[in-house]
């Protein structure tokens, strides 16, 4: 019984061996499997190894449809709009038909000048005559003479130097230098700010890093705004435009535009108040600066400690325009002025604007300009030479579009976000204008798109609004650029 049970308990054994051999036998069979199919299709195994079509690619305009199925014959597709050019013709009476019950509205006043052509050539409509105050339209002359005199890639640097234990913050007219990094409190899901900005908290951190590194802790601090000359606020604008916060002092150095940190308004001396924090970031960066800044140009062989630059030249077109944004304008025409080797002044960047424009044959016999921002109410403009303008960023140098791109479109964007809302709507979208407003003045100049697929420049300019009247007036043009790209105004594409 003994050897029996024995015997039978090896048996037992046996068998519970060998079934276990066999179960991971299979087991890793089955893994095996797995993994190859894996494989094969991670690493495309099959195609490799089986290639369906040694042949190469079959070109599905030869395989025949299936049996039964009737399809139409492959032609070839009608095009979705005329073909757009700079011969296309203008419609003349069309376009008086589609302006005339919006520029003999009372409420624009008694003087009105209007005038429309295509891409090409002279003015196809036009509407009185002489000039007429043009606000913020001025913007796109500086603009245009800016993009062609200076590389569109030139970016402007705010520098710090070192001579000895002192520092030196030079400004380099960068016109959206603002003091701490515009991104620092944007919430999530906010769009970062464009064009980009350099910023002096930034500058400070990078001074600092360098001086420590240096074994400096302690500085004075001394500032240059010496790029620019001539008056800081031009003497054509109106006395009460600084003390109002209308516009800052112009200034090769500055933060955020002049702006108080705290409050509305403008600084009265923003290189100063730039210089005070820039300290104030330096000393949080761990150099300690003694006393208060005080103005000093920096001398030409002063080592540079650090630098921060601002966006390239046609971006800050761009945003110009979108904005109209008076500081940054001003600031580009006194760089124009001096990329034509004169003083960095308001009057010497007049004076190279209508240089400028006279080269590129833009009309200038009639035009008194005596800003670049279209602040003062000196400036007078005929409607040729905004069209001329347009025309030469349509269809000139590649280098000269931004005028265009950067204008704001009608219902979305910039200084025309808002408005649009009445007048034909076939406006909105269509149309990108450059706006002027002052009081008793309304201006809109740039182009309009046709819903024939037509591209055509348009000024309209009024200058005798009266003050009740200035938001009717301001409809006024709004539904008359809208009246334009609603106008069946095109005639045929000449070869």
């Amino acid at each position: 019984m003994h050897r029996r049970d024995g015997r039978h308990g090896r048996a037992c054994r046996g068998t519970g061996e060998e079934g276990r051999f066999r179960t991971w036998l299979a087991l890793l069979v089955v893994l095996a499997l797995t993994a190859g199919v894996v494989a094969t299709y991670r690493y495309d195994l099959a195609d490799r190894w089986f290639p369906r079509d040694p042949a190469g690619p079959v070109d599905p305009t030869t395989v025949a449809p299936p049996p039964g199925l009737d399809l139409p014959p492959v032609t070839d597709p009608a095009p979705l709009a005329a073909p757009l050019g700079v011969d296309a013709t203008i419609d003349k009476a069309a376009v008086r038909a589609a302006l005339a019950p919006y520029l003999r509205d009372d409420d624009l006043g008694d003087h009105v000048l209007a005038a429309v052509s295509g891409l090409s050539g002279g003015p196809t409509y036009t509407f009185g005559r002489g000039t007429a105050v043009p606000a913020s339209t001025t913007k796109l002359l500086t603009a245009l003479a800016t993009l062609a005199t200076i590389d569109p890639a030139t970016t402007y640097a705010t520098r710090v130097v070192r001579e000895g234990r002192r520092v030196v913050l030079v400004g380099g007219g960068d016109p959206l230098l603002a003091s701490a990094p515009p991104d620092a409190d944007r919430e999530a899901g906010e769009p970062a700010a464009w064009p980009a900005r350099a910023d002096l908290t930034t500058l400070a951190r990078q001074t600092a890093e360098s001086l420590l590194a240096a074994g400096v802790t302690s500085v004075r601090l001394r500032y240059d705004d010496s790029l620019f000359t001539g008056p800081a606020v031009n003497p054509s604008w109106p006395d009460s435009y600084l003390p109002d916060g209308v516009v800052a002092p112009i200034s090769a150095l500055w933060a955020d535009q002049g702006r108080p940190e705290e409050g509305t308004g403008r600084v009265a001396d923003p290189p100063r108040a730039a210089a005070e924090i820039f300290a104030r970031e330096l000393a949080r960066a761990g150099v300690a600066v003694a006393g208060r800044p005080a103005p000093r140009t920096a001398g030409a062989t002063a080592e540079q400690v650090a630098e921060v630059r601002s966006a390239p030249v046609s971006q800050l077109v761009e945003h110009a325009l979108l904005v109209s944004d008076n500081e940054a304008t001003e600031v580009l025409m006194r760089h124009l002025a001096l990329a034509t080797g004169a003083a960095g002044s308001s009057a010497e960047g007049t004076r190279a604007v209508l240089a400028v424009l006279d080269r590129l044959g833009v009309p200038t016999q009639r035009v008194r300009l005596r800003d670049g921002s279209g602040l003062s109410r000196k400036n007078l403009i005929p409607p040729a030479t905004l069209l001329g303008v347009l025309r030469q960023a349509a269809t000139g140098a590649p280098a000269l579009r931004p005028v265009l791109t950067g204008l704001p479109v009608a219902g979305f964007t910039g200084s025309l976000t808002s408005r649009f809302a009445n007048g034909p709507a076939e406006g909105r979208g269509r149309v990108r204008a450059k706006t002027g407003t002052l009081t008793g003045v309304s201006s809109l100049a740039g182009v309009v798109t046709t819903v024939g697929g037509t591209p055509m420049l348009f000024v309209l300019m009024t200058d005798e609004v009266a003050l009740a009247d200035t938001l009717d007036a301001r409809a006024d043009l709004d539904a008359a650029a809208s009246a334009l790209a609603a106008c069946e105004c095109a005639g045929t594409v000449e070869p």
